[in-house]
């Protein structure tokens, strides 16, 4: 029997029975369109938290007391650890000759606040104290004003740079630049306004924050102890810079030789191994539970073949008698089932697209990205479903007695 033929007769058979192939095809639909949108999720996820972590600079190195990737939360041991100092950072900036440059900065460990001006407040707002020389590490752009200075920063100046989402929460469309904001309750001068961030407002936190000098900070909440420093290596020395930064720090926080190290130096490379190892499994298992809607649709695809099996055993009877083969009879309903969940596949993309547009148009900071290979994956997927949930249909079809099937009623 020629491809093209088998491929017609199977078509007509679907469109004969259009009701009946939507109710049965519409589990494979779901199935296809779930998987592709969390697919599309999880890959624009990825991708937003890769450019901010990526914004931290190839050459950069985070310092903390505590772990920077925890699995769960902190030990006893971990929360009794020293924070790191002003000092510790000056020393390795000037001690270490792998090191550019060091900065440092204070984190509030209940981070949401309240920020207001005269006329407007944002709620859930956060803020933190950093080093003068913060904007040249982490690569922070302004789009107005300027940056604070390191006289501004030794004095303790009450000056305060925005965040892009901030700054228009507060100010609308008029220029901030002089104006005053309250963080929790102290008036503060903004100096200058961030450029957007790349990944938007969802992980890149940098558009709602309110960025002040480390002394400001640490006049304003001098109880704190979160205090990370963020380590420049010149160029093509990271690993070396990673090694004598974690020599010094061990010295001068005087930890023994044989003990493991009471802080974590953390790279970007560090963090997106983890960050991939993290959605890869993450992603497995969402995929994984959507699948269920493939089963159950290619259960039901299963089904309806065997009734049409049932339903036209007088037509595999006579076309039998006429020379067709059991191969001929196979692949009949084998490119009917196929037929029918690839349609279900299809459209199944076509919702999936449909669906990551709607979330972005209702949720603008989430991220909804459909990759290629999921599409791909979707479309093979269903054609696979049909072709394994169709054998039995098919291979009952085929062992059908000729002169058995054409006295059926």
């Amino acid at each position: 029997m020629d491809w093209r033929e088998t491929f017609r007769m199977a078509f007509d058979t679907l469109l004969t029975h259009k009701f009946r192939s939507f109710l049965t095809v519409l589990g494979i639909v779901v199935g296809v369109s779930v998987v592709i949108v969390i697919a599309a999720i999880l890959s624009g996820v990825k991708q937003n938290v890769l450019a901010e972590i990526e914004s931290l600079g190839a050459n950069n190195i985070m310092a903390y007391h505590r772990d920077m990737m925890p699995s769960g939360r902190p030990t006893r041991e971990e929360r009794m650890r020293r924070p790191l100092t002003v000092a510790d950072a000056k020393a390795i900036r000037e001690q270490c000759p792998s090191v550019r440059d060091v900065c440092w900065i204070g984190a509030p460990t209940r981070t949401r606040i309240t920020i207001r001006n005269e006329k407007a407040s944002v709620r859930g707002g956060e803020f933190m104290g950093v080093s003068y020389n913060y904007s040249s590490i982490y690569d922070l752009k302004l789009a107005n004003g300027r940056f604070f200075t390191q006289a501004e920063d030794d004095h303790r100046v009450s000056v305060a740079i925005l965040g892009h989402d901030t700054a228009k929460s507060l100010f609308a469309d008029s220029d901030p630049i002089g104006r005053r904001i309250l963080v929790l309750g102290r008036p503060f001068t903004v100096l200058g306004v961030a450029e957007q961030s790349r990944t938007g407002s969802m992980l890149g936190a940098a558009d709602n924050y309110v960025y002040i000098p480390y002394g400001a900070f640490h006049k304003l909440m001098p109880w704190e102890e979160n205090h990370y420093l963020y380590i420049q290596a010149r160029p093509g020395m990271r690993a070396q810079a990673l090694d004598e930064s974690e020599s010094l720090l061990r010295l001068r926080r005087r930890v023994g030789y044989s003990e493991p190290s009471d802080f974590s130096l953390t790279t970007p490379d560090m963090i997106i191994k983890q960050l991939n190892s993290i959605t890869a499994i993450f992603g497995i298992v969402l995929i994984a539970v959507s699948s269920v809607g493939l089963l159950v649709g290619g259960i039901g695809v299963m089904n309806i073949m065997l009734v049409s099996v049932t339903e036209r055993t007088r037509e595999i009877g006579t076309r039998k008698a006429l020379g067709a083969t059991k191969r001929d009879i196979v692949l009949q309903f084998l490119f009917e089932a196929m037929t029918l969940t690839g349609l279900g596949g299809v459209f199944g993309v076509l919702f999936a697209v449909a669906l990551s547009l709607v979330i972005v148009a209702l949720v603008p900071n989430l991220p909804a990205t459909i990759p290629l290979w999921a599409v791909f994956t979707g479309l093979g997927v269903s054609i696979a479903i049909g072709l394994i949930f169709g054998v039995w249909p098919a291979r009952k079809a085929a062992m059908l007695d000729p002169i058995e099937a054409l006295r059926y009623e």
